[in-house]
């Protein structure tokens, strides 16, 4: 007999909501579900805990041991071993960099820095300066990945960055402890970014708050329903620098070599994994309210796209119905 059908077979009466939670990639992550009595809290904790303890030690910028930076601070041209995990992020990240058009870069960590964001104290302009003519992101060229051999070098001084994409990853891996605990109804996340499995035992699926985008306060734009699906947004709202009396967002535009500014505030996206739809959000951002549901559209992509004026387009299963 199937997890789900044991269940359903003990009914809601039996099920009771848990919610536990933990720090994870300068945010906190969350678990919310429900099952039975017989579940071990302490030790779901300390699995959920270690899930994003690894993602941190493999793929996190702050920390100069972990695979990510081991792989950025390797002599040009040489190969080096790396996680599994990390692999896949990297694999992922430049597919959808190719389906993107280059929107969605990995090689802009030495942008992130300059610029004040990431591990660096605050904007340094004659770092900024020096980048003017920095090498575009263009992989194999610049970056080649062996599968097979779980290895990758870089050929080019670039530094990668995997903000966009990793706090999604991570998600997913609480998602795949959830599911390897047996539990069939849950809702995990790290911060903004979130993935549920399941129905409530009321049938009905689970709720996440779309957040209007204003710096400064906390407000809700509307309510998204998940079941099997996960969610991601970026926008130029929380993450902020001030240079020159301008405010610039963390988003880096690669064509740019430069923060984002464009005529989005936030893209929400939906899909299955919360790696791919963490990495479209940013990618749409960049690409802005012209071209970014354009693309969204011609890949068939969810998203929800809220422009500085406040109007809101969507596409995909998320677009709007005529008349609406």
């Amino acid at each position: 007999m199937s997890k789900m059908s044991i269940d359903a077979g003990l009914g809601a009466t039996a099920l009771r909501r848990r919610a536990l939670s933990g720090s994870a990639m300068g945010a906190r992550w969350s678990a919310t579900f429900f099952a039975t009595d017989c579940v071990d809290e302490a030790a779901l904790t300390r699995r959920l805990q270690a899930a994003v303890e690894r993602v941190e030690q493999q793929m996190s910028t702050f920390r100069p041991a972990s695979d990510l930076e081991r792989l950025n601070a390797a002599p040009i041209g040489a190969w080096m071993p790396i996680p599994r995990e990390l692999m896949h992020v990297l694999s992922t990240a430049l597919e959808i960099g190719r389906l993107s058009g280059g929107a969605f870069d990995i090689g802009v960590g030495d942008l992130v820095r300059a610029w004040g964001f990431g591990a660096s104290p605050g904007p340094d302009g004659g770092r900024i300066a020096g980048l003017a003519g920095r090498p575009s992101f263009e992989p194999p060229k610049t970056l080649q990945l062996d599968p097979a051999g779980c290895r990758a070098r870089r050929l080019a001084p670039l530094r990668l960055d995997l903000a966009g994409i990793a706090k999604g990853f991570g998600v997913d891996e609480l998602a795949r402890e959830m599911r390897a605990a047996g539990l069939s109804s849950w809702l995990v996340g790290i911060d903004g970014e979130m993935r549920a499995e399941g129905l409530k035992p009321d049938g009905r699926p689970w709720t996440v708050a779309h957040e209007r985008p204003s710096a400064g306060e906390r407000d809700i734009l509307g309510v998204l329903e998940l079941s099997g699906a996960a969610v991601a947004t970026s926008g130029n709202y929380r993450h902020r620098v001030e240079v020159a009396g301008h405010v610039l967002s963390h988003t880096m535009d690669p064509a740019r070599g430069a923060p984002l500014e464009n005529d989005l505030c936030a893209v929400t996206v939906l899909a299955e994994t919360c790696m791919a739809a963490d990495a479209w959000a940013t990618a749409l951002l960049v690409r802005g309210a012209s071209e970014g549901p354009a693309l969204a559209r011609r890949l068939g992509l969810a998203a929800l796209f809220v422009r500085a004026d406040g109007t809101v387009e969507g596409t995909g299963p998320l677009a709007q119905p005529a008349g609406a």
